[in-house]
C-alpha cells in the first residue's frame, strides 16, 4: 500500500497572489477554492499524475530557511532566459550556484526559496 502526494502546501500571506505567481511559473491553471473562513488557492488540477501546489493564508510571516523547496527546470528556454522570466514575474535572486553546482536559488514574492536547474 502507498499514498499519493495530493498537495504541496505553502503557508502564505496572500494565497491568490502567490498562486498566480506559481501558475505563471508552471503554466498550470490557478484554482481558487472558496471555503467560508479560509483564504486558499491552488495551482494545478488533481488527478493529472502530479501534486497541486496549494496556498493557505496564515497570520505569521515566513521565518528562516525553507525545510522543503521546489526545483524547476525550463522546458523551452535556457536557464538564463528562465531566470530572467521568473524575476520579471516577481522572483528575487538569492544565490547563484552555477559555478560549482549548476543551479540558481531564487525566492518567490513571499520569500520561499526555489532552485532553477540547468536544462
Amino acid at each position: 500500500m502507498s499514498s499519493a502526494i495530493f498537495n504541496i502546501t505553502f503557508d502564505c500571506a496572500d494565497p491568490r497572489a502567490l498562486a498566480r505567481f506559481w501558475g505563471q511559473v508552471t503554466g498550470w491553471p490557478v484554482i481558487e477554492e472558496p471555503r467560508p473562513g479560509f483564504e486558499e488557492a491552488a495551482v494545478g488540477t488533481p488527478g493529472q499524475g502530479r501534486p497541486r501546489l496549494y496556498f493557505v493564508k496564515v497570520p505569521e510571516p515566513k521565518a528562516g530557511k525553507n525545510r522543503l523547496h521546489l526545483d524547476v527546470m525550463p522546458d523551452d528556454r535556457t536557464q538564463d532566459e528562465e531566470i530572467a522570466r521568473l524575476t520579471r514575474l516577481g522572483a528575487t535572486a538569492v544565490s547563484d550556484r552555477r559555478p560549482e553546482l549548476g543551479w540558481v536559488i531564487l525566492a518567490d514574492p513571499e520569500g520561499n526559496e526555489f532552485c532553477v536547474e540547468p536544462c
